[in-house]
């Protein structure tokens, strides 16, 4: 029956072990080693937050991969690629060229790009349009206004392109990188305006500015990313708040956008072993029947 009873104890020692792996929640990798490149490697912004403002600050000393280390529920900071897109002096041929963030998440690479000319301009996929036409369609369609006629339709898109639309959502601010452990799920934080109505009213002609009177229009900036051999491109028209608002402006990075898609699942180094502490109070308990039985023995 003793050898029974320590048999049951040493099992259940295991068993418990093993347990409490297989009910800890799953693990959110990070991005590490990053680096910043591209055609326009210097033109990027960092913000670190302080308190409930993000701030700029140099990026040649700035902590990159810490910044990055947030959530939605908590972004700390963003780093803004192309950041000089929205200058008066950024001329067409600066529109050739773009600023990269990579790393690694998960083992696999991933890189991070704001827009060029090109992308904006080039077929989208199967749509029959171009990507400029297909994200405007649909942020027309989120935003409330899927129902204006074509030719209303036609002149907020030629509007918008004439008044430098394109390079105003080219330059990604990326708050954060992370992997779901168990899915493989990959999700960016894409830091921008809660409300972008005031952004766009300079895009859209006076005549039909009546229409973004009293809205919440939502739509983040655009990022080009490259992971495991596919390239694509990700943006969202709905917002949390981030609880964040940029210092010298007290709008911008109020909104977190987070985007997603399907990552590989990273493949475990290590084979999962026992709680330590679990195992050896419950061998402890295993030892005093041991020692009991030898106790008995020699009575």
């Amino acid at each position: 029956m003793k050898k029974t009873i320590h048999a049951i104890v040493i099992g259940s020692a295991v068993a418990m072990g093993v347990g409490a792996i297989a009910t800890s929640p799953a693990q959110a990798g990070n991005l590490t080693g990053v680096t910043i490149g591209g055609t326009a490697d210097t033109d990027y912004w960092v913000y670190d937050v302080n308190g409930t403002n993000t701030v700029s600050v140099d990026k040649k000393t700035a902590d990159i991969t810490k910044i990055l280390e947030g959530n939605a529920a908590s972004p700390t900071g963003n780093v803004e690629l192309r950041a000089s897109t929205e200058q008066s002096t950024f001329t067409a041929n600066d529109f050739t060229r773009n600023t990269t963030l990579s790393g690694t998440i998960g083992g696999e690479t991933i890189t991070l790009s704001s827009l060029t000319a090109s992308d904006w301009t080039s077929l989208y996929k199967d749509t029959g349009k171009t990507f400029a036409e297909h994200w405007f369609n649909l942020a027309l369609d989120k935003n409330g206004f899927g129902s204006l006629n074509t030719p209303t339709k036609a002149t907020l898109y030629n509007s918008f392109v004439a008044n430098k639309g394109f390079q105003r959502f080219s330059d990604p601010n990326i708050s954060y990188v992370n992997q779901n452990d168990s899915t493989g799920e990959i999700s960016i934080g894409l830091a921008g305006h809660y409300n972008a109505t005031n952004l766009l009213f300079p895009v859209v002609p006076s005549n039909l500015q009546t229409l973004l009177s009293g809205k919440t229009i939502q739509a983040s900036e655009i990022v080009k990313y490259t992971y495991n051999g596919k390239t694509d491109y990700l943006f969202s028209f709905s917002a949390t708040k981030s609880g964040l608002t940029e210092k010298s402006d007290g709008i911008s990075h109020s909104g977190n956008y987070e985007v997603n898609f399907e990552g590989l699942v990273p493949i475990k180094t290590s084979q999962a072993v026992p709680e330590p502490s679990i195992v050896l109070g419950l061998l402890g308990v295993a030892g005093m029947f041991t020692a009991q039985r030898k106790f008995k023995k020699s009575v």
